[in-house]
């Protein structure tokens, strides 16, 4: 939630602020094993997967919140306990699942087969109040959106930037989304969590 008087009302949970850019860290290669480092690791750069997360602060509501950008931390925490991406409270559930509520519109989804059934999204999913005011908020759903009660939402690997082997230093050439098992995780540093929906039901 927002005070300042030329803000929007409602800033999502998972948005990042101005002051929350991601810190530059340099980026090495692995000791001893395939992959990237940080030059200065510690424990908690890594999860249980073994995979390198970016570093961001965390310090919401200084600054401007820079909508469309997502606060990797906050994203991570909300995709995992599946908390709503708005309001940081318990996503919706029912008897068909947890509500998640995505872009629909030409061409947003043309590339994947079965639509929306499988789908891999970094989206955190949501509650029912928050759909309401995001439909109306949001201009990606503004241009068209469809919810759905996924039954089986399973934590399934992340997105962010991959990085090559270099001369000296890795360096990043993309940013994609890789499965935990994927050979190509230990190259990237992430910025997402994802899950893939399975069992999902389009609602009203």
């Amino acid at each position: 939630m927002s005070t300042g008087s030329n803000r929007p009302r409602i800033v999502p949970y998972t948005t990042r602020w101005s002051s929350e850019h991601k810190l530059r860290v340099p980026v090495i290669h692995r000791p001893g094993r395939p992959g990237i480092a940080f030059a200065d690791e510690i424990l908690t750069d890594r999860d249980r997967h073994g995979v390198l997360w970016e570093r961001v602060p965390s310090c919401p509501g200084q600054g401007e919140p820079e909508f469309g950008n997502v606060h990797s931390g906050r994203q991570r925490r909300a995709m995992r306990n599946l908390l709503c991406q708005v309001c940081a409270g318990p996503a919706d559930r029912d008897d068909r699942g947890t509500l998640w509520l995505l872009p629909d519109y030409e061409g947003y989804h043309a590339d994947w087969p079965g639509w929306p059934e499988n789908l891999a999204t970094p989206e955190p999913p949501i509650c029912q109040r928050c759909a309401h005011i995001a439909t109306a908020a949001c201009p990606a759903l503004r241009k068209g959106h469809v919810a759905l009660r996924v039954a089986r939402p399973t934590l399934s690997g992340i997105r962010g930037a991959l990085y090559r082997p270099g001369p000296l230093f890795p360096t990043p050439v993309d940013e994609i989304m890789a499965a935990f098992e994927d050979p190509t995780t230990p190259w990237i540093c992430a910025a997402h969590l994802v899950r893939e929906l399975f069992g999902c039901t389009i609602v009203n």
